[in-house]
């Protein structure tokens, strides 16, 4: 039962992940062409969700990486790289 859970978890952040790639590319998008935008807050909160997804369409498209608020992501990423290494220790031994 835990690997099944594991992996319905896996496949949840890498959805989530997904989702930030493409909400970042479709919010640079919209800056180009001067349409509406995703607030600031929103893609910092997905950022924290979803730091892998949202980095690669950070550097990807180039967007918001001179924005002081986003070098977060970064940190976040870290962070997300630094609890799985905890949780894989926590589950194999």
């Amino acid at each position: 039962m835990a690997v099944q859970s594991l992996h319905t978890a896996l496949v949840i952040y890498a959805g989530l992940n997904i989702l930030a790639l493409a909400v970042f590319l479709w919010d640079k998008l919209r800056a180009k062409v001067r349409m509406g935008r995703i607030s600031e807050n929103s893609l910092l909160l997905l950022a924290s969700l979803a730091p892998a997804g949202s980095l690669a369409g950070m550097v990807g498209s180039r967007h918001k990486i001179r924005n002081v608020k986003f070098f977060l992501v970064p940190v976040f990423f870290i962070l997300h790289i630094l609890l799985m290494v905890w949780l894989w220790l926590q589950i194999s031994g």
